[in-house]
């Protein structure tokens, strides 16, 4: 069953955003994408110059919470980890791909298949 549009996903980062104080911030959340989070980056001079940087503009647009953090801005996204940014850049696909976070598995042992909550495999 998919969630409504206006579905807000929790994550835990694997790592967390360090502030400048110091403060890791590892939980948050996001919202699913819109046509116009997808298309509005491209006009961006930052993006026009490296297109890599989409990414970091398209986090941002659609993070809606990390931790104490009041806004989440590209800066923010800009000094996440390597392995954080790719957790969110995994997230934002399967949620926006799937409308839910869960992960289709099978065991190997039973050759069950169940469905697995993958919000917070970014936990240590």
């Amino acid at each position: 069953m998919n969630e409504p549009a206006h579905a807000v996903f929790p994550f835990i980062l694997p790592h967390g955003l360090v502030d400048p104080d110091g403060t890791v911030h590892r939980e948050g959340s996001m919202r699913l994408a819109t046509a116009l989070d997808e298309i509005a980056p491209m006009k961006d001079p930052r993006v026009q110059g490296n297109p890599g940087y989409l990414v970091i503009i398209m986090l941002s647009r659609v993070i809606t919470g990390l931790g104490s953090l009041e806004f989440i801005t590209p800066k923010a996204v800009e000094n996440l980890y390597a392995g954080d940014l790719a957790y969110l850049q995994d997230f934002y696909i399967r949620i926006n791909r799937n409308g839910h976070s869960r992960l289709h598995v099978a065991c190997p042992h039973c050759d069950g298949e169940f469905e697995v909550e993958t919000a917070s495999l970014g936990e240590v």
